[in-house]
C-alpha cells in the first residue's frame, strides 16, 4: 500500500498544472477588485492597471496612447505605452506588429527588445522571442530585466532549470527585487518544488515594492499545499473578501477533485 508521503506527491504532480493555470486565473479575477499594485513582471512608466479586453477603459487606453503614439513614433515612451495599450485589448497582432517596428528602428533598445520579446513568448513564438532577447543583451554589460524576460520564456517552453539559472544571475545584479523573486518563485511551482516556491515568494511580499500580484502568487502557493486558512488571509489583503473566498473555494474543489 502506498505511503501517504507518496500518495501526496503524486496528488501535487497531477496539481501543479492546474495550479499554473490557477495563478492565471486569480490574477486575472482578481485583478479589477485588487486594493492595491499592478500586474505585470516589470513596472515601468509605461504599465498601466488591468483592464478587461472590450471594456470602455481599454479602449480609452489604446485611443490615448494611440494619439501620443501618432505624434512621435520615435517616442519609446508613447510606442510601449500604446503596444501594452493594444495588448490589454486582445489586439495582439497590432501590439506585435508596433513593437516589431519599433525594433527596427531601435535595435539596440533594450526595453522595446524586452517587450517585444514578451509578446512574442504569449503567443507561443518562443525561438523567435529569445533570438531577440539575446540579440539585445550585452555580455558585458548584461541588462537584469533581459535575463528575467529570457528566463520567463525558458519557464514557458518547460526548462525551469535553466530559468531557474537566469533568474539567479539577475538576481546577483539586482538584489532582492520582487518582480524577480515573484517569478523565481513560480519557475519553483511549475518545477513542482513548492517548500522552495513558498520561501521564495515570502522573501518577495516582505519587501518593500512588492505589488499585489505577488501576494496572491504566495497565496496560490499556500493553497496548492492545502493551506487554505493562510491562503485566504493572504488573499483577502489584496482581493475583495467574496473574491478572495471564492477564489480559495476553486482552489480546495480542484484538490478534492485531483485527491
Amino acid at each position: 500500500m502506498p505511503s501517504q508521503t507518496n500518495n501526496l506527491q503524486r496528488r501535487r504532480s497531477r496539481l501543479v498544472p492546474i495550479a499554473a493555470a490557477m495563478s492565471v486565473l486569480m490574477l486575472a479575477a482578481g485583478c479589477s477588485a485588487t486594493k492595491r499594485g499592478s500586474i505585470g513582471t516589470h513596472a515601468s512608466a509605461t504599465s498601466q492597471p488591468y483592464a478587461a479586453p472590450g471594456s470602455a477603459q481599454a479602449r480609452r487606453a489604446v485611443s490615448s496612447w494611440g494619439a501620443q503614439y501618432e505624434r512621435n513614433r520615435q517616442d519609446k515612451t508613447a510606442t510601449v505605452g500604446y503596444a501594452n495599450a493594444l495588448r490589454q485589448n486582445g489586439q495582439i497582432t497590432q501590439s506585435m506588429a508596433v513593437l516589431r517596428s519599433a525594433v527596427i528602428a531601435h535595435p539596440k533598445d533594450r526595453e522595446i527588445a524586452s517587450a517585444y520579446g514578451k509578446i512574442l513568448a504569449m503567443n507561443g513564438k518562443f525561438g523567435e522571442a529569445l533570438n531577440v532577447l539575446q540579440r539585445a543583451q550585452s555580455p558585458q554589460m548584461p541588462d537584469w530585466k533581459l535575463m528575467s524576460a529570457e528566463a520567463a520564456v525558458h519557464d514557458q517552453m518547460g526548462n525551469h532549470e535553466r530559468a531557474r539559472a537566469l533568474y539567479n544571475q539577475a538576481l546577483k545584479i539586482q538584489p532582492n527585487d520582487p518582480s524577480l523573486l515573484n517569478n523565481l518563485g513560480l519557475s519553483h511551482l511549475l518545477s513542482n518544488q513548492l517548500p522552495e516556491a513558498e520561501y521564495t515568494l515570502r522573501k518577495a511580499s516582505a519587501l518593500p515594492g512588492a505589488d499585489s500580484r505577488v501576494r496572491q502568487n504566495l497565496a496560490l502557493v499556500l493553497g496548492v499545499q492545502g493551506k487554505f486558512s493562510e491562503a485566504e488571509q493572504v488573499a483577502r489583503a489584496e482581493l475583495d473578501p467574496r473574491q478572495a473566498e471564492a477564489n480559495i473555494a476553486y482552489l480546495r474543489q480542484m484538490l478534492s477533485n485531483n485527491g
